[in-house]
């Protein structure tokens, strides 16, 4: 495991959130139904105007239906590659000492300086200490 697994760590996340709301959007577009009204009359005496209701399917589903499934498909697998990344870094923090994920958690995932790293670790803890703890604990993975 390396640092830069810890930054893909972020961009996953964030990736799983997107992907899922591009989903629902494709699935909410499958179920569009479109209403509308039209008017029209008989062609011979007596013209009875009369109002009829037409609904169906949005224009662009109808179009090409194969291109959301196949989207949707990439999507999912798109989704599923970001999660392993999850799982894999979830995974090795569990197996990393309990102060180093702490560091990690505040440094990498939540983007916090050196200096307010240093300070949610408490114990006189600076960030120069700090930095170096981190940075010798990544050369030794």
């Amino acid at each position: 495991m390396d640092k830069e697994i810890l930054v893909q760590y972020i961009d996953a996340c964030a990736l799983v959130k997107e992907t899922e709301e591009e989903i629902r959007k494709i699935k909410k577009c499958r179920k569009t139904i479109v209403q509308g009204t039209v008017k029209g009359s008989m062609k011979e005496f007596p013209y009875a105007a009369k109002n009829f209701r037409v609904q169906g399917i949005s224009y662009s589903v109808v179009m090409n239906p194969g291109a959301l499934e196949a989207e949707e498909r990439l999507l999912e697998e798109q989704r599923r590659n970001a999660e392993q990344i999850k799982i894999r870094v979830e995974e090795w923090l569990n197996t990393v000492p309990v102060r180093m994920v702490r560091i990690i958690r505040k440094r990498v995932f939540e983007q916090k300086s050196w200096d307010r790293v240093a300070g949610g670790m408490g114990r006189k803890a600076t960030a120069d200490g700090i930095r170096k703890e981190f940075e010798r604990f990544l050369e030794e993975i």
